[in-house]
């Protein structure tokens, strides 16, 4: 289901959902909301990342079948 590349998006938008809780509720309520919004673009990246390694698997296969 997940490939090694997956892990350090998921890790990475996980620390970041654990320290904007932190934040939130230790520190101060705008710094938890700022490190927050990390979350859905590390996501973001994650989906772009995976669209582009798609594409490019799909166009390899389209050159080897034309082959």
């Amino acid at each position: 289901m997940f490939q090694k590349l997956d892990y350090p998006f998921i890790i990475a938008a996980f620390a970041s959902f654990l320290a904007s809780v932190a934040l939130w509720f230790l520190v101060n309520h705008d710094y938890g909301v700022y490190v927050g919004l990390w979350v859905p673009s590390i996501l973001a990246f994650w989906v772009g990342v995976r669209v582009v390694l798609l594409a490019q698997t799909t166009a390899s296969n389209d050159d080897e079948d034309q082959s």
